[in-house]
């Protein structure tokens, strides 16, 4: 199928052509428009390849309101209508006479093709891509005109992924991810209240929804949270002779104690990976008195307090009172060797206490964070997104794309899911079928309620990698207060 227009003004050529990478010659200019023309051009008659039918009404349909008149065979034609500004072309020349409009120029027809959506999830277990992949042949069998399309990526990819899309054109409609602050900061993302309808919009809970607001505006809506406790084997501490420990100083001294208990089991679980080392930043900088931003929202990333915190967990690390490779070992190989009994202690989210019992039924318990003596602790909140790009969306694709947001937030299917997935759910009628179908879920619910979030602020994505690396670099020797004021510096500038 190709999709035809009409002359172009030379400045609307030049648009088209940069807007669909088309080769000189492919768009025709016509002869200059006068300044003295106003309204509508019927544009017909100009060939452009097939796999450019997509990308030209989405990349300039706004700027110039490009709108599908009729399908005919082969070919589909389009009117464009271009206001011609004074100034605009020559004023020595009289315009051209619009072309004549076609038999194709008559009242639209509904398009016989497929309005597709393209989706980016996140992995979050074993089960996620069976979830999507039956979510996807339900959906596509009741919604005849719509084709999803889901790629479910793991966490330590999907950033790569997302960003080469990007950079290739090719941004997804929807995408599932933790960050959002930097797709918004350049422009790529719609508002939250363009694609989820009021219906949907309204079941959130009003708390999940601040943390995606910039500029009194709702950018990303959440899929789900997590609140991060501590997790430890109730059989292996009370061999060693040791409490739970609720400070930094107790942690130490009970590790050393299991160490020299049986010197197999690892005391204490450490992930710096890129899955989530900036949660393990968070762990101590948060329990500490310190964190990512100060309450003016400017980053703190060099603080005395951070640079303590992240002292004292690669002083363990060293220690050998943690798990043999933090940079390499995520969340999900340290839960398993905590459902085997060969972790003693770790900090995770509530989905490990599903793990746990599918996976050795061990004798657990779940206490607060540690502290640093007497400081505050926090609880660490995670809480994910789905966001929506700005893809120049006809008001049919974006209908589309509203439709698949409605049919995953349906209450009992979303409901279905965050227990499947072990998670905390975002909207309020889910939270109250979880809460009925596990009771254990209310404390959760509450805990994360009173949890810290990651910044939703522009530069959190390199801040994110940034403590990551930065932890790697001081496990392996490098001095803190340096490397985190170089952080602060390449951040901040």
């Amino acid at each position: 199928m190709n999709v035809v227009f009409a002359a172009l003004p030379d400045d609307r050529a030049a648009d088209i052509r940069a807007a669909g990478e088309l080769e000189s010659g492919e768009a025709r200019a016509g002869g200059g428009g006068g300044s003295s023309i106003g309204g509508d051009i019927d544009l017909t008659g100009m060939a452009i390849p097939k796999e450019m039918a997509r990308l030209v009404p989405r990349s300039i349909a706004r700027k110039y309101n490009v709108v599908p008149v009729q399908t005919t065979g082969d070919t589909l034609s389009l009117a464009m209508a271009v206001s011609l500004f004074a100034g605009c072309g020559s004023k020595e020349e009289p315009a051209p006479a619009p072309a004549p409009a076609p038999e194709a120029s008559q009242p639209a027809e509904p398009s016989a093709e497929k309005v597709e959506v393209s989706m980016i999830a996140a992995q979050y277990g074993n089960e996620t891509a069976d979830w999507w992949a039956n979510f996807v042949s339900e959906f596509n069998a009741a919604n005849e005109n719509i084709n999803l399309v889901v790629d479910v990526v793991s966490w330590n990819d999907i950033y790569t992924v997302v960003n080469t899309r990007i950079a290739n054109g090719e941004a997804p409609d929807l995408l599932n991810i933790d960050v959002f602050a930097d797709y918004q900061a350049d422009g790529l993302l719609l508002p939250a209240e363009d694609w989820v309808s009021e219906e949907t919009y309204a079941k959130f809970f009003p708390s999940f929804l601040a943390e995606s607001v910039v500029d009194d505006v709702v950018w990303a809506v959440p899929d789900l949270a997590s609140a991060r406790a501590l997790y430890y084997n109730a059989d292996i501490l009370e061999a060693a002779g040791v409490a739970v420990p609720t400070t930094w100083e107790e942690l130490k001294a009970a590790a050393a104690a299991i160490k020299a208990y049986d010197p197999e089991i690892y005391p204490w679980g450490v992930d710096m990976t890129t899955d989530e080392g900036q949660a393990c930043f968070a762990y101590y900088a948060w329990n500490n008195g310190g964190g990512f931003v100060d309450a003016d929202g400017n980053w703190t990333l060099n603080s005395a307090e951070n640079v303590e915190a992240v002292e004292f967990i690669t002083g363990l690390v060293a220690a050998g009172l943690t798990n043999t490779d933090p940079t390499t070992e995520t969340r999900y190989d340290l839960q398993d060797k905590f459902a085997a009994g060969q972790l003693a202690m770790m900090i995770g989210p509530n989905q490990i206490s599903k793990y746990c019992e599918q996976n050795g039924g061990i004798n657990y318990g779940i206490a607060s964070l540690p502290t640093n003596g007497d400081k505050a602790g926090a609880s660490v909140g995670v809480m994910d997104r789905i966001m929506c790009f700005d893809n120049g969306y006809t008001a049919e694709e974006l209908a589309a794309v509203t439709a698949v947001v409605d049919a995953f937030y349906d209450d009992e299917p979303y409901a279905e899911w965050v227990l499947m997935e072990g998670f905390i759910p975002a909207t309020a009628p889910g939270g109250d079928l979880c809460i009925a179908a596990d009771p254990a879920m209310e404390k959760w619910v509450n805990l994360v309620a009173g949890a810290k979030f990651y910044p939703s602020i522009e530069g959190w994505n390199d801040v994110k990698f940034g403590v990551i690396d930065a932890q790697q670099r001081i496990l392996l020797g490098e001095d803190a207060q340096t490397v985190l004021d170089e952080l602060q510096e390449e951040i901040v500038g």
